[in-house]
């Protein structure tokens, strides 16, 4: 269990016209200017954007790998532990953030293939 640095790139290198826009202490990720998530590697976490009933269940679920970090435009942003987390299960929560904030023609021609 846990999730690398290395790890998370090659899931984001896995999404199509991704985005990468570096920050002093994060760097984040969009799809045709929308953001859809962050990474602090010094703190070793994510940011990923999520349905508000996404955000609610995760975090209910498993408070040690989830935190609420914001809702805004009728999302629910999740701060996600990456040493606590298995990456079959960030790789879909991944996918589940750039899949929110594609256009619906781009999210169609690239669907979820584990």
């Amino acid at each position: 269990m846990g999730v690398s640095a290395t790890a998370l790139e090659r899931i984001l290198d896995g999404l199509a016209e991704l985005q990468r826009t570096p920050g002093r202490d994060y760097t984040a990720f969009g799809v045709r200017g929308v953001r859809f998530g962050y990474h602090w590697p010094r703190t070793e976490t994510v940011g990923l954007k999520q349905t508000l009933s996404e955000q609610a269940a995760l975090v209910a679920e498993r408070p040690d790998v989830f935190e609420v970090q914001f809702t805004m435009g009728g999302f629910g942003w999740v701060v996600v532990h990456l040493p606590r987390i298995d990456v079959d299960e960030v790789e879909e929560l991944v996918y589940e953030a750039w899949r929110l904030s594609a256009p619906a023609e781009l999210a169609a021609e690239h669907p979820f293939v584990r």
